[in-house]
């Protein structure tokens, strides 16, 4: 049992009522993805909300407006689908947020009252998910585990065998209209970073068709055209050092490439019929939609507001349907027509969440190439230096954009700037800017974050004696290895979910993460040893001097409890103020109330972390 200081849970943050209510009631109020549809029957569509104050899944028959909870179950359920024919839901069962677990399916109408919903693809094992396609006959589950990939077909009901097996990472990536044709994606070269892309018969699992644009550039496979005998592929490439579309022949074997005149990246997908794509446009943290018409080439903008876009499809009738928000608005479901005209589609029940301050862009110079960093500050703050926090996105392959979140409001209300930090790794930048992570991971960015960090203090944002360093997940890795190796710049850190030990979190993480890190690194621990220390935050143990705080989930699949614990273990001896919270639940909670209990604990703790040493204006 851990013996280490409990973090403090406050009662509430704000002394004002108003205050406190506000930054609850953005945690509070309901949210919805956008609906998945079913291709043969569009009105049976499913998504997910935390409407019942945990993420499940929900039925919504647009025929008669009716709406059902599909899943109840004590720390949610985030990946589900409709089969083809509406008839049938599919929805991913782990335990407790572990991530390990089998897809199930249950009628869309609902199972029996006080029945479990069966297995969909008898046969298949538990694993982590490695891609799922639903044909009319044919279901694939994708299959992941400390032996590698294994995929399973299935035709009808009966039971499932296996079309691939390797020890290296891979997964489902498109099934085509016909079902004749499955594209898998593989890393049998030994980078899942960069994957390669293979085309199986479907009849006999025998390989059609390979495409591997070499070291370093990846390849995704989207989907395979929505039309009966089109066995057209739409795969993202990053031939030119970003990421862009082609068009893959499969059966003729010929590729078209499709170059838009548009900075920045993008992705895409099929309208119904073919004949058009809808494309995803992401540039300096915003997000477009646009109608690619594939015969003409003409490129179309659509009309969206400003901010970013969380997904969008095209219905049969060319309406484009989309999740939106930005910094300062909370999300909405939109449905755009093909008249132009334009409405919130799905409302979700209660109170819409307050709104919140805007983000501005601010661009930093460095030897390296040119930072990008977003900035919220108090309305009302005053002209003065701020106590601020350099919030560090996860992935590492992922970015922050000008969205709405609860949670950076939160410290928002709480008198902080927020900074967050676009460094080299993150995506939407180039394929360059991603990749120069590789062989250094985690003091890479950190050179960014420092540079970021010297602008804010220089432009008259930032109070260096208040500035507190924050992510979870990669973020969080990134928040210890700073308090460690740049201690001269942090006056606390909270760390939620991290890597804190990166020899022991390789030893007990899922294998996909393992085959992500040799990819990263260039090798295993084993290979070596000495750069995985080096970029481990365990390294600088005994170089912090702020406060941390360390959140983590006891069935973590990604950064495991175990190096959590070493580094907390060494964090012991030093005689510094630290706290941990631990809850039971994997990579994140899926719950309101346990992430409104982690914001306050976190926030409390920069607060009481600032005024101990302090920092805090007595203002």
């Amino acid at each position: 049992m851990s013996t280490h200081p409990v973090a403090q849970v406050p009662d509430r943050l704000f002394a004002d009522d108003e205050a406190e209510t506000r930054w609850r009631a953005r945690f509070h109020a309901a949210r919805v993805s956008l609906p998945d549809w079913a291709l043969h029957a569009p009105d049976r569509t499913v998504y997910v909300s935390n409407a019942s104050g945990v993420w499940e899944v929900y039925a919504w028959d647009r025929a008669t407006d009716t709406h059902r909870q599909v899943t109840d179950r004590p720390n949610g359920t985030l990946h589900a689908t409709v089969s083809p024919d509406g008839e049938h839901i599919w929805w991913f069962a782990d335990t407790d947020g572990d991530e390990f677990g089998t897809w199930v399916r249950e009628p869309f109408g609902g199972r029996p009252a006080g029945a479990d919903a069966p297995p969909a693809v008898p046969g298949t094992p538990a694993g982590y998910p490695a891609g799922l396609e639903i044909g009319d006959e044919v279901r694939v589950v994708g299959v992941a585990d400390d032996d590698g990939t294994t995929i399973f077909l299935a035709r009808g009901d009966a039971e499932a065998e296996v079309v691939y097996r390797d020890e290296h990472d891979g997964g489902v990536a498109a099934l085509s209209y016909d079902e004749t044709l499955l594209a898998i994606a593989h890393s049998e070269h030994g980078d899942n970073r960069h994957p390669a892309l293979r085309v199986l018969s479907v009849a006999d699992g025998s390989a059609v068709a390979e495409k591997w644009d070499g070291k370093g550039k990846g390849l995704t496979g989207i989907s395979f055209s929505p039309v009966e005998g089109d066995q057209r592929l739409l795969v993202l490439h990053e031939r030119r050092g970003r990421e862009e579309l082609l068009i893959w022949d499969v059966a003729a074997d010929t590729e078209r490439e499709i170059a838009l005149d548009l900075p920045g990246e993008v992705a895409a997908d099929w309208y119904t019929d073919g004949s058009a794509l809808l494309v995803a446009h992401t540039h300096e943290a915003r997000d477009t939609l646009h109608r690619y018409d594939i015969a003409t080439g003409e490129l179309t903008t659509l009309d969206t507001p400003a901010g970013s876009i969380g997904s969008a499809h095209a219905r049969p009738d060319d309406t484009v349907e989309y999740s939106w928000s930005s910094a300062a608005e909370p999300s909405a479901v939109r449905a755009r027509f093909a008249d132009g005209t334009e409405r919130v589609l799905l409302t979700p029940p209660g109170e819409r969440a307050p709104t919140s301050a805007p983000l501005t862009d601010a661009f930093v110079d460095t030897e390296h190439g040119r930072v990008h960093a977003l900035v919220a500050r108090p309305v009302d703050a005053p002209d003065g230096p701020l106590p601020t926090v350099f919030s560090l996105h996860g992935g590492p392959h992922a970015a922050d954009e000008d969205r709405f979140s609860a949670y950076r409001a939160l410290w928002v209300d709480a008198g902080f700037a927020v900074v967050h930090v676009n460094y080299r790794g993150s995506t939407g930048y180039g394929s360059a800017w991603r990749d120069a992570i590789e062989g250094r991971p985690g003091l890479t960015e950190l050179a960014d974050v420092r540079a970021v960090h010297a602008w804010a203090v220089e432009s008259g944002l930032a109070d260096p004696a208040r500035c507190v360093v924050n992510g979870a997940s990669w973020g969080g890795y990134l928040a210890l290895l700073a308090l460690g190796t740049q201690p001269d710049l942090w006056a606390a850190g909270v760390a939620g979910v991290p890597v804190a030990d990166y020899h022991a979190a390789y030893e007990d993480e899922m294998e996909p993460l393992r085959a992500f890190d040799r990819a990263l690194f260039g090798g295993s621990p084993a290979d070596l040893p000495d750069l995985y220390t080096e970029c481990s935050p365990i390294t600088y143990v005994d170089q912090v001097r702020a406060p941390v705080l360390v959140i983590a989930g006891e069935n973590d699949p990604r950064c495991p409890i175990r190096q959590i614990d070493n580094y907390l273990d060494r964090l012991a001896t030093r005689g510094l103020p630290y706290e941990v919270y631990r809850y039971d639940a994997g990579h994140g909670s899926l719950v309101v109330a346990e992430t409104i209990k982690q914001s306050l604990i976190e926030v409390s703790f920069a607060l009481r972390a600032l005024d101990r040493a302090g920092a805090l204006d007595p203002s």
